[in-house]
């Protein structure tokens, strides 16, 4: 099973709770894991928006995917990416 097969496999069950829980409108993989360049000392890229702001929960939110996939995750909001970032991210984005 490849490295995204596993996230998916991992996240799927959890995502409607998440969107629920953290008001989440968008959960996707970019990156790495996506690209199928990864390392194994790289970390998985998650993308996220949310409804509204969400404050701490955000930090909860970064701990719960960590502890879901046993790896180390860099938790982005799609908001808060620079615009000559954005269009890498969403090329490699996997929409979960």
């Amino acid at each position: 099973m490849d490295r995204v097969e596993l996230i998916k496999k991992v996240l799927l069950p959890h995502k409607d709770r998440i969107r629920r829980d953290y008001g989440v409108n968008l959960l996707g993989v970019f990156g790495s894991s996506v690209r199928g360049d990864f390392r194994p000392d790289s970390d998985v890229d998650i993308l996220i928006e949310v409804e509204k702001p969400i404050g701490f929960k955000f930090f909860e939110l970064w701990d719960e995917l960590e502890s879901l996939l046993g790896i180390k995750v860099d938790l982005v909001r799609e908001s808060l990416l620079k615009e000559e970032i954005k269009e890498y991210v969403i090329k490699d984005l996997l929409p979960l």
